[in-house]
């Protein structure tokens, strides 16, 4: 399952791995948009819908994603710059999907090399999207924590991180220097390789290259801090117990 599909990296994942004979569940945000999703339901993906700055509409997702069936893998993929919702849509959304869909195999979070940038520390951050509060990299840098929080609590589950460069995409702009190709190859690769290494958990990933990320991601305190928070404004805490 791949949220943000219908253009960008979302659709570049989505196309490689219908390719690849895998089956694939498409995500767009309104009816409005899947017309742009038209070519991969005709290649036999699975559409569901749902705006992500709106924890209600990401709740039905959740529900529509557990009606077809367990996911071998999520890829949380979908993401905004800026605005009061770029909170919301790039981990509020992500958090509620990871605690509501049943779990998968595997989960990969989109990150950044922005995220380096972000400051650890949440006060005074607003998850509901009302007021703007924090920014793009303070974002990338709570999903990446998230990802590593996933990685330490859920020991049966491969959850990785993965920063697919500034790659020229509608949110990367046309002159972006960096391949597109190779901004969604490490995400496939996460998804659905039996590599040794790709079954490895709690990475931060860039052109399938495991590196050092910001200090915070991996502190233990700092993880645990995040998920309370994100509890507390979602009224729905993430699931602990190890999967049957």
């Amino acid at each position: 399952m791949i949220t943000g599909s219908a253009d960008g990296l979302g659709l570049a994942t989505a196309r490689a791995l219908l390719a690849e004979g895998h089956d694939v569940v498409v995500h767009v945000r309104s009816k409005a948009r899947l017309s742009a999703m038209q070519e991969l339901v005709n290649q036999g993906a699975r559409a569901t819908i749902g705006d992500l700055s709106d924890p209600a509409q990401t709740r039905d997702l959740a529900a529509q994603v557990n009606a077809i069936g367990p996911m071998d893998a999520v890829i949380h993929n979908a993401g905004i710059m800026s605005g009061p919702k770029v909170l919301v849509v790039n981990v509020v959304a992500p958090y509620l999907l990871t605690a509501l869909i049943q779990r998968p195999k595997r989960l990969i979070y989109l990150s950044s090399a922005m995220h380096a940038g972000g400051h650890p520390d949440l006060t005074g951050m607003d998850w509901s999207r009302r007021t703007a509060s924090g920014g793009y990299s303070d974002s990338k840098l709570f999903v990446t924590t998230l990802a590593a929080a996933i990685a330490r609590l859920w020991p049966d589950v491969i959850s990785n991180a993965v920063n697919p460069g500034w790659v020229p995409t509608k949110m990367g702009g046309a002159n972006a220097p960096d391949d597109l190709r190779l901004g969604h190859l490490t995400q496939e690769w996460l998804a659905t390789s039996s590599d040794a290494q790709a079954l490895t958990s709690g990475g931060y990933w860039h052109h399938q290259r495991r590196q050092p990320p910001h200090p915070a991601v991996n502190d233990v305190q700092f993880q645990d801090l995040l998920l309370a928070e994100l509890a507390r404004a979602t009224g729905t805490s993430l699931p602990t117990t190890t999967r049957s």
